[in-house]
C-alpha cells in the first residue's frame, strides 16, 4: 500500500512547524495525496493550503509512515523555504467550511504539544528518527561539503 497523506516537514532553527486547529488542538500540516499526485507535490500543496507557504520546495523524500490510525500511511517530505518565516501567524483555511489556523514553531526535541492528538505524537517520534540522518543544511555561502 502505498502513502495516502503527505506530511510536509518545515524546521526552522530547530524547531519544526506546527499549528493550532480551532477544533482538534495541535496538529503537524498533513493532508490527502490526491489521485495522481506525487508525495512531494502533495506535500507542496499541504504548504500552500493550509498554511499560506507558497514559495517551499521539496528536497528530500523522508519515506513513509503506517501510523496505525485510519489506515493512514504517511509520506515524510522534508521541505524548505528561503526566508525566514514569522515566529507565529495566522492563516485562513477554506477545508472544512474554512478555519483560521494558528501557526508556530516548536523545538524538534520537545514533546509534542500537550493538546496534540495521540497520532501526533507518535508522528512527531517518527519524524525526528527520520531527520536524524539528515545533514544540517548548508549556511548562506557555505559550499557542499564533500
Amino acid at each position: 500500500m502505498s502513502a495516502n497523506k503527505a506530511c510536509p516537514l518545515l524546521l526552522q532553527d530547530g524547531k519544526l512547524l506546527w499549528f493550532r486547529h480551532p477544533l482538534a488542538g495541535c496538529q503537524l500540516v498533513k493532508g490527502t495525496i490526491e489521485p495522481g499526485e506525487g508525495a512531494a507535490e502533495a506535500a507542496l500543496r499541504e504548504l500552500s493550503e493550509e498554511a499560506g507557504i507558497r514559495h517551499a520546495r521539496a528536497t528530500r523524500d523522508l519515506g513513509e509512515w503506517a501510523s496505525g490510525y485510519q489506515g493512514q500511511r504517511w509520506s515524510f517530505t522534508l521541505c524548505e523555504v528561503d526566508a525566514l518565516l514569522p515566529q507565529a501567524w495566522t492563516h485562513f483555511c477554506a477545508d472544512d467550511g474554512g478555519l483560521q489556523l494558528n501557526f508556530f514553531w516548536h523545538p524538534l526535541t520537545a514533546a509534542a504539544p500537550a493538546d496534540s492528538h495521540p497520532l501526533y505524537h507518535r508522528a512527531l517520534a517518527e519524524a525526528r528518527r527520520r531527520l536524524a540522518d539528515v545533514p544540517p543544511p548548508l549556511a548562506p555561502g557555505e559550499k557542499e561539503r564533500i
